[in-house]
């Protein structure tokens, strides 16, 4: 008797299982742990695999809410095709969401799928009708007077038809909306299943796509014998702006250390008007919160603020979580660093780089925890309240994940525009890790991606939805510390080729001060620069001869007017038969946007190639001709047939933009998909159900 009675209750845990499946949801970061990421301007796909056994119908969607909120709103889902169900929400405001699937299944569309089927196969359906009706009749005296009413008043068109043996309009007034609307809000819901629910951060427009520029504040007098000042940063503004950038990244602003302050070129000994290095933050005059008095004051930074927005610009400033000896925490809180044995400070290395003029916090000493935590907090705090809502963080790989997720998660709590850009060339999964904590964009490998098997293999991983639900890749083509081997070698054509892969290949891209004149001096076999304005003044004549400013705001203009260029999804290799010619193709879904790129990786020789044109994509034969827009030229011809040739000089212009210009849409209905989206009905609140799980 044991026996049976655990026999039963087994039997009945299985038969209360699920008869749903639900799996494969997108956007989705492992499993939910973390927040997928979505912008404020675009809409939100989501999709599910949903089946059941049988040939149940089953009725699928999404369900969305604020996070701290307990109503939920709710969109149907539609089927596209292998057990696959989507939809797409209308963007969202900033904040936190929380998104879950629920399905079950639908009696009335088991009834009407087979009273259609037996139709449609020439049988009788007397006794499918007799069903159906009995269904309706059950649930027009079950619910509130407006969806009674409706049922009731469709009842009776319903047996008109059926009494005149009209039975495609019998079925056509079957799928009628408002008698679904009215059937959707009274029947049954038997087997449903609702999925986990699973995190969605939505951003700023801006965390997606923008153009970044990066200057020292203190190389911008025109002069090496005078330190600059945010006033004349300000007076820098409008031919950065003239150039299509729309933020302004500074390195560190705050009081620099004398204790073994750097010399030029990295030197360990600084001369008596050397700078030093403003990662060494920290000194007399105060730590993260100050600013550095050679810069200005406080009152010159709000005006810098203000004249970026009046530029249509905005502010993003160096968080790095690193003192100088000199720093006011080491004299008030030395118990949050690490000390050696013989009493003296650990310093930062990475070797064989030494940072002997910076500290690190130890973020697990007893003394630090939580203080240390808040403090740091509290820097990021205090520069938001002064307008700062971009950060750069430096090295964010040395420091805990778990110090990342509560910060970022903290900040943007209470402040959902600030984006936290994260400064991370290091292992692959420490790089994906951070962007996962919460960092809104990520640095990447880019800068080492140089021939075509590399730069395509790189793209479509950051195309693909596994990483662009989560990774924002941030296109820097040169840095303060890093100056590539392909810019010291490659000439001007190695600059117009690296702009035009960063412009191109993502939503996000940045240069600093020097690539607009190819500055690539560099210090031997070593990937940095000659006379690093790390360590010392750099003015510059940015209009030098040679300069590449109008190639560089004719990129900014392109990826301003062309969505397709706004975002690192979309991308697609084109085949091109010559391995020096990288062809790539940009699309953003639900748009006829098809922009061709074509980049010479050589930067001395001619290349020539045939090359496919992918007029596939635009639903066209491939004897098809197609119109096509040169965007660098404005040139407009035709291309006739899938296979074309391309010479470029790269000396003369390293690249190729074209713009395909999709014939006029056929006069055939729209895809399942597009038809299934359209098809959806309208945002319904949720009501007269659980508000929770």
């Amino acid at each position: 008797m044991a026996e049976q009675g655990a026999a039963e209750i087994a039997v009945r845990r299985a038969v209360a299982a699920p008869r749903i499946v639900i799996d494969e949801i997108t956007p989705a970061v492992d499993g939910g742990r973390f927040a997928a990421k979505a912008d404020e301007a675009t809409a939100v796909p989501v999709a599910a695999t949903v089946f059941c056994d049988g040939h149940e119908a089953l009725q699928v969607r999404v369900l969305w809410r604020r996070r701290g909120s307990r109503r939920w709103q709710a969109q149907p889902m539609a089927p596209c095709g292998n057990d696959r169900w989507q939809t797409m929400l209308a963007p969202l405001l900033l904040g936190d969401y929380e998104l879950a699937i629920e399905a079950w299944i639908s009696p009335f569309d088991n009834l009407l799928n087979r009273l259609q089927a037996r139709f449609e196969a020439g049988f009788a359906v007397q006794q499918e009708w007799l069903d159906m009706e009995r269904f309706l009749l059950a649930l027009a005296g079950a619910g509130d007077e407006p969806p009674e009413a409706t049922l009731t008043a469709k009842l009776d068109v319903l047996r008109q038809h059926q009494a005149c043996g009209e039975v495609l309009l019998l079925l056509a007034q079957l799928h009628n909306a408002a008698l679904r609307e009215a059937v959707a809000s009274l029947a049954p819901r038997p087997h449903s299943v609702r999925s986990n629910r699973l995190p969605l951060r939505v951003e700023r427009l801006r965390a997606r796509f923008a153009s970044w520029y990066e200057l020292f504040p203190r190389s911008q007098s025109g002069s090496p014998l005078r330190h600059g000042t945010l006033r004349d940063v300000i007076a820098q503004l409008p031919q950065i702006r003239a150039m299509g950038f729309d933020v302004l990244y500074l390195p560190p602003i705050h009081p620099i250390g004398q204790t073994h302050r750097k010399g030029r070129n990295n030197s360990l000994v600084a001369g008596p008007d050397d700078p030093g290095s403003p990662y060494a933050i920290g000194a007399e005059a105060g730590g993260h919160e100050a600013l550095h008095p050679e810069l200005g004051s406080l009152e010159d930074f709000s005006d810098l603020v203000a004249a970026l927005h009046e530029q249509g610009m905005e502010l993003a400033l160096d968080f790095a979580v690193q003192c100088s000896p000199d720093h006011p925490w080491l004299r008030e809180h030395p118990g949050w660093f690490d000390w050696r044995a013989d009493g003296s400070l650990r310093h930062a290395e990475n070797p064989p780089k030494r940072y002997e003029d910076i500290v690190v916090p130890d973020f697990y000493q007893a003394d630090a925890v939580p203080a240390l935590w808040l403090a740091l907090r509290d820097v990021v705090e205090t520069w938001v309240r002064r307008g700062v809502m971009i950060f750069r963080v430096d090295n964010p790989h040395t420091k805990p994940l778990p110090f990342w997720e509560w910060l970022i998660s903290d900040i943007r709590g209470r402040h959902p525009r600030v984006i936290f850009l994260s400064e991370a060339f290091t292992r692959p999964a420490m790089l994906h890790r951070l962007a996962k904590c919460g960092f809104s964009q990520s640095y990447s490998y880019f800068t080492w991606r140089n021939d075509k098997a590399a730069l395509t293999e790189f793209f479509i991983e950051l195309a693909s939805n596994d990483t662009a639900n989560y990774l924002r890749p941030h296109l820097f083509v040169n840095t303060p510390d890093i100056n590539p081997y392909f810019l010291q070698h490659g000439g001007r054509a190695a600059f117009l080729i690296r702009a035009v892969l960063a412009a191109t290949g993502g939503g996000l891209w940045g240069i600093y001060s020097g690539f607009e004149i190819c500055e690539a001096a560099a210090l031997p076999e070593r990937e940095e620069y000659l006379d690093a304005e790390k360590y010392q003044l750099r003015p510059r004549d940015t209009f030098a001869p040679g300069h590449i400013r109008a190639e560089i705001t004719l990129l900014n203009r392109l990826r301003a007017a062309h969505p397709a260029l706004q975002t690192q999804r979309g991308f697609t290799a084109y085949q091109a038969w010559n391995e020096h010619i990288f062809y790539f193709g940009k699309h953003v879904a639900g748009t006829d946007e098809h922009i061709l790129v074509a980049v010479c990786l050589e930067p001395f020789d001619v290349q020539e190639a045939a090359f496919e044109v992918p007029l596939w994509a635009l639903g066209l034969p491939d004897d098809a001709t197609v119109d096509v827009e040169d965007l660098c030229s404005g040139e407009h011809f035709h291309w006739h047939g899938k296979i074309q040739h391309m010479r470029i000089d790269p000396l003369q212009q390293p690249y190729r933009i074209w713009r395909l210009i999709a014939p006029p849409t056929s006069s055939e209905g729209p895809s399942q998909l597009s038809a299934g989206i359209a098809g959806n009905g309208s945002v319904t609140h949720e009501g007269g159900r659980p508000d929770d799980y």
